[in-house]
């Protein structure tokens, strides 16, 4: 059924020759690295349209995009950067959405021997020396951390044991390099199928750190509106939020909106 509502939305749009593929640039907060790599292969196949995606920090992204940056989508991990791009009067009235809400682990490499059913009084632990969180200054998902650490009452004794990732995708890559001991990443990266065949993890208790609600909005000065309007249809419908959920996040409603 959500084919052939997107293909319609696709053929109805003004001034659109459905034969000639458009390129839509999307930018995205890394913690959508693997769910989004299999909602743009599925909006391709879909629609014949190609999807070129930059993946990196939402802070990143912000300052860019205020600058300038050609995106037609913006895909933030802090709903609160798309809302200020709103308020500048840098995006399409009416286009902003909270599409997702993100979840925080505990993770470290599959041959580690630390218990991690302990949950953040593990970072206490002297055999642990490097943890490994997004950089709290540009990334949520950083500052998520570093709020879960605080509730748990263990940053002060680790704050100097933190790396930083310049998003959240390097903080992961740093433990399953090994630089890091163990990390504080996004459950949409622990539950993809090669985090799952290299780690372990532990789920951070949603009511112990600050809520990362995630937004997107159609850039105003997007070239492809109409295009980023298709796509963002795609991820508000049943079959994107099903995959939304396969990664951990909890979603709105999965009906399809206007």
């Amino acid at each position: 059924m959500i084919r052939a509502i997107i293909a319609l939305c696709m053929l109805l749009m003004p001034g659109v020759n459905v034969a000639i593929a458009e390129v839509i640039t999307i930018a995205a907060a890394s913690d959508l690295n693997f769910v989004f790599r299999e909602l743009v292969a599925e909006y391709e196949q879909l629609t014949g349209d190609r999807v070129r995606l930059s993946l990196g920090s939402s802070g990143n992204f912000y300052a860019q995009i205020q600058n300038g940056a050609p995106f037609d989508l913006y895909f933030s991990a802090d709903i609160a950067y798309p809302r200020k791009l709103e308020e500048a009067g840098l995006t399409v009235p009416g286009s902003l959405y909270s599409y997702a809400i993100g979840r925080i682990v505990l993770w470290a490499g599959k041959d580690s021997r630390f218990d991690l059913s302990k949950g953040l009084e593990i970072l206490r632990e002297s055999t642990v020396k490097k943890i490994a969180i997004a950089n709290p200054k540009h990334a949520p998902y950083g500052r998520a951390a570093v709020g879960a650490m605080e509730q748990a009452q263990v940053y002060d004794r680790v704050k100097d044991k933190l790396v930083f990732g310049e998003n959240i995708s390097q903080a992961a890559q740093f433990v399953e390099s090994g630089a890091a001991d163990i990390g504080i990443i996004a459950m949409s990266l622990a539950l993809a199928p090669p985090m799952q065949a290299a780690g372990r993890y532990w789920e951070i208790p949603a009511d112990v750190h600050p809520p990362i609600e995630q937004g997107a909005v159609i850039i105003k000065g997007a070239k492809n509106q109409e295009r980023a309007k298709a796509f963002l249809s795609f991820v508000q419908s049943a079959e994107g939020q099903a995959m939304m959920k396969r990664y951990g996040f909890i979603v709105p409603s999965s009906e399809i909106r206007p």
